[in-house]
């Protein structure tokens, strides 16, 4: 029964959205109609309201998908959709702002010269705007006014024309900051939580361990990462428009002639050029750079991204005005104080105690005060200019309401998705097929893809995501990581604006198009771009670190990131030191014995201390090494006989959990039955009888010996970790310690340039007031600090 109550679930969403009803009232709409029906049936026909759901009863999951959002979107740790309204403000700005308009027109004065260059002005020009506005419909209704009347006025294919114009539109979807990419690094966050779940109950299952090596966990992935991860992505799928309008040129000229400048291109001309491009390529540059260098978080670069444009909007609405670059000056001149204070001043006002750092937090209050006036004044002028200010605002808060109400929903539709066992049907379809991780990477793919032709991309992301993602990343097989996956869906996803009869961006354009251009041309022109949209599909799912490398880069370089962990790698390079150094003839043993024959006396006893316990911790170390050498033989040489009977003992084990579980739903069954049902009652008595002697029976099949014989293989295995935990700390520690006494005799000459100038500093702090000399000391402590073990020369001073 569970199946026919999936079934009305689906079919319900299903109709109401092809009958138009608002997706925000769709899902949850749905969700709460076939949960409260299976309720009802269940309470008629078998007296019981909880009879017809595959887990739980009917009150959990109608209030799930509220408790589930409120969990997830309430916790201070899950911040990630506030950059939600941020980012929607920048672009709903950026676009009233008319920046769309400039970039278009000069772009295909500077691009028209070359064969299809209306076409990749387009692209490129589409490309600008995704990284700014990022809002689809927006940046179609704009070029579709502006561009698609040039281009067919020279002559360009109306397939082609309409197809690179709505292709061009979409690229806001993939390329950060995107507001999809935001959503499916929500959704992934949970999803990765569920994997790991997933696997480690698959590991237990398999191995009998409770714990789980943290190598085999799934790694979460947050906005900031997505875009990072979707940004090299991004580029490739401008590379591929630009590449085929080119080709496509070349070969077949009339298709997309080229369009000679009538004006001069002088000074003015590049001028022009400048002033359109720098404003919104700084912008960019601000937002995605300030998260690619790790110095603000999505939400703060959201933030900044809001601020520019604000500024960017003032002046460009007042462009009339004597005084329109006025706000967007003092910005600069506020950003120069802010950033020369943070570089040369201590700003933090509880460390400071001189007069310089006082003067340093002078600067950067002022810089911040003209920060503010820059934002206040280019505020009013968008409070002037047609009550611009107002209009966004409002526009923000539709956009932002729709898309939680869309959440809401959607966590709604999920839990009642699950309520009727269909995430277990989908999981046991996908671990069916043959072919491993790839075959069912390959069927959601195409899932997603067919389901773009009806649904909206947030439609996807927030109810496919959520059941698929889980089953994905929890595969034991699956060497991926969580960004990558949803940079790959977010490809994919991006192919719904195109995809007719649904293509939103398909809708956009016709609305804007001139009647000459034919519906079926429009559709005909998508046709090559999502061909080539998939290709990206294919070369990113081919070269993974296309989107994997960005991420790793910034979190292994980050002043937080912790020191990368290999275990493949460290193992193989302990093998070696095995082989090679464990050997009285090897180079480096010899050397270390040769160390300890030096003569250390000219040093200072910390040091030559330090020198002798470091050569110890190398030689014990190594013994530790050799010890766990030899463990490792002693667990090879058990293993024959322990890796089978273990296997044969876990399926064992696995056998009797099933049974158990099967037998703890018989006594529920058992006490859900009236006094009445007394027949039923002994059925399931009796069937729990025969299931104990199926359990009893495998019980006995295990090996009497085999604790024993587990306690022992796995006492083995925690020696084994020790030995190499304690060569590990031991070589580590005494690394440190010999690189830094060989720095610091390295450095004996710059030592002795200093102790003229320690000897002079000295000299006047006895005859003069110390506070006269602090500058000069701060100096001379700057330039010590470069030198390792100065903390007694330094405290001196």
């Amino acid at each position: 029964m569970e199946l026919l109550f999936l079934l009305i679930l689906i079919l319900t969403m299903a109709i109401a959205l092809g009958s138009g009803f608002p997706v925000a009232f769709a899902l949850p709409g749905s969700a709460i109609l076939s949960i409260s029906l299976a309720a009802i049936c269940g309470f008629i026909f078998e007296n019981n309201i909880d009879a017809y759901f595959h887990s739980g009863s009917a009150s959990q999951w109608i209030s799930a998908g509220v408790t589930n959002l409120r969990g997830i979107y309430w916790e201070v740790e899950r911040d990630t959709l506030i950059a939600i309204p941020l980012f929607i403000f920048m672009g709903i700005m950026l676009q009233r702002s008319k920046i769309a308009e400039d970039l278009l027109v000069t772009m295909a004065q500077l691009f028209g010269r070359i064969p299809g260059g209306l076409g990749i002005s387009v692209v490129f020009v589409g490309a600008l705007l995704a990284a700014t506005t990022g809002i689809v419909g927006a940046t179609v209704v704009a070029m579709g006014l502006i561009s698609l009347p040039a281009m067919l006025r020279n002559k360009y294919s109306p397939s082609l024309a309409t197809g690179t114009i709505a292709a061009s539109g979409t690229l806001g979807q993939i390329i950060p900051p995107s507001i999809v990419l935001i959503i499916l690094a929500d959704q992934l966050a949970s999803a990765t939580d569920q994997a790991s779940t997933l696997r480690k109950n698959l590991f237990k299952e398999n191995t009998g361990e409770l714990m789980m090596p943290s190598v085999f966990d799934v790694t979460s992935t947050s906005a900031g990462e997505m875009f990072l991860g979707a940004f090299l992505p991004g580029l490739v799928l401008v590379g591929l428009y630009m590449l085929f309008i080119l080709v496509l040129a070349l070969l077949f000229p009339k298709t997309a002639p080229a369009v000679p400048y009538d004006g001069k291109v002088d000074k003015s001309f590049w001028l022009k050029v400048f002033l359109t491009l720098v404003p919104p390529l700084t912008l960019i540059i601000i937002v995605l750079g300030s998260i690619i260098t790790g110095i603000a978080t999505v939400n703060q670069a959201g933030a900044i991204g809001a601020a520019g444009a604000i500024v960017m909007a003032g002046y460009r609405l007042q462009s009339s005005s004597k005084t329109a670059f006025y706000p967007a000056f003092v910005l600069i001149i506020s950003l120069i104080l802010i950033g020369y204070s943070l570089i040369n001043y201590e700003m933090n006002v509880k460390a400071v105690d001189t007069e310089e750092d006082r003067i340093g937090i002078m600067i950067g209050a002022i810089g911040t005060l003209l920060l503010i006036s820059s934002l206040i004044w280019s505020g009013i002028r968008l409070f002037d200019a047609e009550n611009t200010m107002k209009g966004v605002m409002l526009e923000t808060a539709k956009t932002t309401s729709l898309v939680f109400i869309i959440l809401l929903g959607a966590a709604m539709l999920t839990a009642a998705f699950r309520a009727f066992g269909g995430e277990d049907l989908v999981r046991d379809y996908l671990n069916s097929l043959a072919g491993g991780f790839w075959t069912k990477f390959i069927v959601v793919m195409a899932v997603i893809f067919i389901l773009g032709f009806f649904l909206d991309f947030i439609e996807i992301a927030v109810v496919v995501v959520p059941i698929v993602a889980p089953i994905l990343l929890a595969d034991p097989s699956a060497n991926i990581t969580a960004v990558w996956l949803g940079v790959m869906i977010g490809l994919n996803i991006q192919t719904s604006f195109l995809t007719p009869p649904f293509g939103f961006a398909l809708f956009y354009l016709r609305g804007v198009a001139p009647a000459i251009v034919k519906t079926v041309q429009m559709y005909k022109g998508v046709i090559p771009f999502i061909t080539l949209q998939l290709l990206a599909l294919g070369v990113v799912g081919f070269y993974p670190s296309l989107v994997n490398y960005l991420p790793n880069r910034v979190s292994f370089l980050s002043e937080t990131s912790p020191p990368p962990k290999n275990p493949k790698l460290q193992y193989c390079i302990e093998k070696y030191v095995g082989e090679n150094v464990l050997t009285d003839e090897n180079n480096v043993k010899k050397a270390v014995f040769r160390v300890r024959e030096v003569d250390l006396t000219t040093l200072p006893k910390s040091y030559q201390s330090l020198v002798i316990k470091s050569i110890d911790d190398v030689n014990k170390g190594l013994v530790h090494l050799n010890q766990a050498f030899k463990i490792e033989e002693e667990i090879n040489k058990k293993a024959v006989d322990y890796e089978p009977q273990l296997l044969f003992v876990r399926n064992i084990e696995k056998d009797i959990r099933i049974l158990e579980k099967e037998s703890k739903e018989i006594k529920t069954l058992i006490s859900r039955l009236e006094k009445n049902q007394e027949d039923e009652k002994k059925l399931l008595q009796n069937d729990l009888i025969a299931k104990k002697t199926i359990i009893d029976n495998y019980k006995s099949q295990i090996p009497s010996d085999w604790p024993n014989k587990y306690k022992d293989f796995q006492s083995l295995i925690k020696k084994e970790k020790i030995e190499r935990s304690k060569y590990r700390r031991l070589m580590d520690g005494s690394y440190n310690e010999i690189f830094k006494i060989y720095t610091i005799i390295n450095l004996k000459d710059t030592f002795s340039m200093f102790e003229s100038r320690f000897k002079n500093i000295s000299a006047k702090l006895e005859v003069n007031d110390p506070k006269q000399l602090i500058d000069e000391i701060k100096l001379f402590t700057q330039e010590l600090n470069k030198i390792p073990d100065n903390r007694n020369i330094i405290s001196s001073l």
